[in-house]
């Protein structure tokens, strides 16, 4: 007897020859655009840039101000008015969607999601591409389910969604390993013979695609990094279990922060997304740098160019930016910016290390790329796609021991103190709030009707 898995794929259900071109073309659609999104999203924030270096004194307040309320007013106001469905980093959604949760939509999220992730990103919100570049791709995969007319319902569509999502993953950091791990760890939660081989095919297809237009230089640079050796793995141990705490403060601060903005700030869309660039737009004045996707931070503590006395300041207010621009509804992922956070963290526990013990082969950028997998484990609880991802942006197995150590650990204390990995919660979160809009407008409709169509006495 065929058995089926809770996603609705099965050994038998789909022949894996038959996905094959498929699978290639989502790879390079999937591909084609993320790079197209990733090109487009680095002219805008060097323009931003440049736009307020430009202004000195008094004016170039005002700039940074002006932009950040800009591109989060109009990222927020895209979303909201033409598809709900691209709000955040999407990954909630294409998780529902391959639960049959929901429905896959692609022809208004694919043009909102990358015109909304530009200008909000561009315009100094503390988000990432990364998380977009995943829901556009598994929408482009249930695009060319379409094309080649799969059946609703049939498992094959499930293996193109997936596919494509970690082809945008694949072409977002050059990292096609992570993009299949991630499918099959994070998305799925099992192994399919199916969903192997379609995102495997995809993913390696849009890291080449990628490099083609993009070029192969990693997204961040790892020179001259020696891992630690086996002394080191104690600090590793600790640098796992404090990421695993701040992994905790972080999903909950995440969900505090969205549930405190719908219940104080039930505002027009492009008020609440300019409200939220104002904030960003001063930060980012204040401190320049700590605006936008922060890819440039990670560059300066794996360069160990950031003074110690700083990290604490930089790691408090990237935290406080990524909080205030993800709740605001802005289209844009948490992916890039916890990296962000790990690597400032990491970079802090480093320091000290290296101060207190002088040990050498301690160097503190080495533990940049441990916070930065150990975080992403805490807060996402995929620690098999964390080590990979940082094995694949180091180029260096050397890292594997000390990566294993902190993101075990990292997943050890996020566990024991009970948290839902965040993707989870977004996911749970967004239901309810569906049903329960889906209750009061049941409600209301009852108010107004009884049986039969005339109103109740006295309205």
């Amino acid at each position: 007897m065929h058995v089926e898995n809770s996603h609705g794929l099965g050994a038998g259900e789909v022949r894996r020859r038959h996905i094959i071109l498929k699978a290639i073309l989502v790879g390079v659609v999937a591909g084609a655009l993320a790079s197209a999104f990733r090109l487009a999203l680095n002219g805008v924030e060097s323009l931003r840039i440049y736009a307020v270096e430009q202004f000195s004194g008094g004016i170039g307040l005002p700039v940074a101000l002006l932009l950040g309320a800009l591109g989060g007013g109009l990222s927020v106001w895209l979303v909201r008015r033409y598809a709900p469905h691209a709000a955040g980093s999407g990954i909630p959604n294409l998780q529902s969607i391959l639960r049959r949760e929901a429905e896959p939509e692609w022809r208004r999220l694919l043009p909102v999601k990358f015109l909304a992730g530009v200008v909000g990103i561009g315009g100094g919100l503390a988000l990432g591409r990364e998380g977009p570049t995943v829901q556009m791709g598994g929408a482009t995969g249930f695009m060319i389910s379409q094309w080649f007319k799969v059946k609703v319902g049939d498992g094959e569509r499930r293996a193109l969604i997936s596919a494509g999502a970690g082809a945008g993953l694949a072409a977002a950091f050059n990292a096609p390993l992570s993009g299949l791990i991630f499918v099959l760890e994070e998305l799925h939660g099992a192994f399919t013979p199916v969903v192997f081989v379609a995102a495997f095919l995809a993913s390696v297809t849009a890291d080449v695609v990628s490099r083609l237009m993009v070029g192969e230089s990693p997204v961040f640079h790892f020179v001259g990094l020696t891992a630690p050796g086996v002394n080191s793995l104690p600090w590793a141990a600790l640098l796992g279990i404090a990421m695993g705490g701040l992994g905790v403060l972080f999903n909950r601060g995440l969900l505090t922060t969205i549930s405190l903005r719908e219940r104080l700030l039930r505002w027009p869309g492009f008020a609440v997304g300019a409200a939220a660039g104002l904030f960003v737009g001063f930060i980012g004045w204040t401190v320049p740098g700590l605006a936008g996707s922060g890819g440039e931070l990670v560059q300066l503590s794996l360069s160990g160019q950031i003074a110690v006395g700083l990290m604490p300041l930089y790691l408090v207010a990237r935290f406080s930016l990524t909080l205030v621009s993800y709740s605001s509804g802005a289209a844009g992922g948490i992916f890039a910016p916890l990296l962000v956070l790990g690597a400032l963290a990491g970079l802090w526990f480093g320091a000290g290390v290296e101060h207190f013990t002088g040990i050498s082969g301690m160097s503190s950028q080495v533990f940049c790329v441990l916070g930065m997998g150990a975080l992403f484990t805490a807060i996402v609880r995929a620690p098999l796609t964390g080590i990979i991802l940082m094995l694949e942006m180091t180029a260096s197995y050397s890292f594997m021991l000390p990566l294993l150590v902190s993101c075990l650990c990292a997943y050890g204390v996020a566990e024991a103190l009970g948290n839902t990995p965040i993707y989870e919660a977004l996911r749970q979160r967004s239901i309810a709030t569906v049903r329960k809009a889906q209750q009061q407008a049941a409600e209301r409709q009852a108010a107004k009707t009884i049986p039969g169509g005339t109103r109740p006495p006295g309205n």
